[in-house]
């Protein structure tokens, strides 16, 4: 999946700062890899496909222009932030907030830093199938909730209403606002992002009811119409307190997270992290591509960098 550029290298580059630790040292005579004079740079992967996408064109680029290796490691959230520490993670390429643990690792621990937005602009919340929407009006109003719970109701729920979750360590204020909200539902976590989109196509192919935390940039809202759920509007602070959050999610902008040594000591790699910056639409071209498609990730990163070279040419550094 991530195939090691071979590129014939003079002996000079020896010199180059690793961005992490040189898998291998210079030996003498034997022409180098580009991959092991670069060094090599280590991106976590996240849980949504939108995430893989965006690893995979950064990923891309620093194998093919610019000449490291990259390992790819899938891990939960939290696992990465505190693997900033041991060194076993470089790069999270998206970052949803995460106020807690910035002020943890960045600000105090100091061992990571952020890398600057992405350009996505990410929106979460709650969604029906639009066919509800349709069919009851006042749904998408989160203080007529209560009056259509048994619509929602499962076998896991009981006589309360459910919402959907995906993995339990994505950004969710879900438990909360259940409960201050003082909403008859009970959060069910579905395991996964994949597990999220299952359930919207089958209750828009068979008209079942579902309420589901959702979020974007996300590719299946051009396959799959879905209407956001009005929840009291966020104002500045109304989420400080996560026990007592009773508003919607604030708007978010997504941001790359390093760690503090890759900052120092990563180079061009560092430099290209730095730079990159898309679009939602970007995001989701690759993202798409490689659900609709079933392009594998590295061949969906790359058709996106061939066709795409005005966006991306003035990330490399020169």
């Amino acid at each position: 999946m991530d195939p090691e550029v071979i590129t014939s290298r003079p002996r000079a580059l020896c010199g180059l700062l690793v961005v992490t630790l040189l898998l291998g040292g210079c030996s003498s005579g034997e022409p180098e890899t580009a991959a092991s004079a670069k060094g090599t740079v280590n991106i976590d992967i996240h849980g949504w496909i939108g995430y893989e996408a965006q690893a995979a064109v950064l990923a891309y680029l620093l194998e093919h222009e610019l000449g490291y290796k990259v390992n790819k490691r899938t891990a939960k959230e939290d696992q990465s932030w505190k693997d900033f520490e041991t060194g076993k993670v470089d790069v999270i390429v998206e970052s949803w907030g995460h106020n807690d643990w910035k002020k943890e690792y960045i600000e105090e621990k100091k061992v990571a830093l952020s890398a600057g937005l992405t350009g996505n602009k990410g929106v979460i919340g709650w969604y029906v199938p639009e066919w509800m929407a349709k069919k009851y009006p006042d749904i998408t109003d989160y203080r007529n909730l209560n009056k259509y719970a048994s619509l929602f109701r499962t076998e896991k729920t009981g006589n309360a209403g459910q919402v959907l979750d995906g993995d339990p360590t994505f950004v969710t204020n879900d438990e909360a606002l259940v409960k201050n909200l003082k909403l008859n539902y009970r959060v069910v976590y579905s395991g996964s992002e994949a597990a999220l989109i299952k359930a919207a196509q089958a209750a828009t192919k068979n008209r079942t009811p579902l309420l589901m935390y959702f979020y974007e940039p996300q590719w299946l809202f051009s396959k799959v119409k879905l209407v956001k759920v009005a929840l009291p509007p966020y104002a500045v602070g109304c989420d400080d307190d996560p026990a007592t959050v009773a508003c919607d999610y604030p708007p978010y902008l997504l941001d790359k997270i390093v760690s503090r040594r890759f900052a120092e000591r990563g180079g061009q790699a560092y430099e290209l992290v730095r730079n990159f910056t898309w679009t939602n639409d970007d995001q989701n071209a690759v993202a798409a591509d490689m659900v609709n498609e079933k392009l594998s990730a590295e061949d969906a990163a790359e058709r996106w960098v061939q066709e795409n070279k005005i966006v991306w040419k003035d990330w490399i550094p020169r």
